[in-house]
C-alpha cells in the first residue's frame, strides 16, 4: 500500500471481482467527498481506473464462460442431428 491508501497497479490483477468492485465504491466515495489534494485526487482516479479495468476483465470472462456454456448444448444436438423434437 502506498500512503494515500492504494495498492500498486501490479497487484491489481490478482484482485478478486468482488474485492476490486468494493475497493472502487470505496475510491468514488473519496473522490466523490472532496477535501483531497489535486495530487491525491488524481492518484485516486489513476487506482479507480485500474480496479475499473480489473472488474471489467472478470465480468467480460464471466460472460465468455456463460456464452460458452449456452452455446455447449445447442452445438451437440446440432452434430447429433438435432433434438428428438426435431425429428418427430
Amino acid at each position: 500500500m502506498t500512503d494515500d491508501g492504494t495498492t500498486t497497479a501490479g497487484a491489481a490483477g490478482t484482485l478478486g471481482y468482488e474485492q476490486a468492485r468494493d475497493e472502487l465504491i470505496e475510491v468514488v466515495r473519496r473522490l466523490e467527498a472532496g477535501g483531497t489534494t489535486l495530487e491525491e485526487s488524481l492518484a485516486l482516479w489513476e487506482r479507480g481506473e485500474a480496479l475499473a479495468k480489473v472488474c471489467r476483465h472478470w465480468l467480460e470472462g464471466a460472460r465468455a464462460r456463460l456464452d460458452a456454456a449456452l452455446a455447449g448444448p445447442a452445438d451437440l444436438q446440432e452434430s447429433s442431428g438435432g433434438t428428438t423434437a426435431d425429428n418427430g
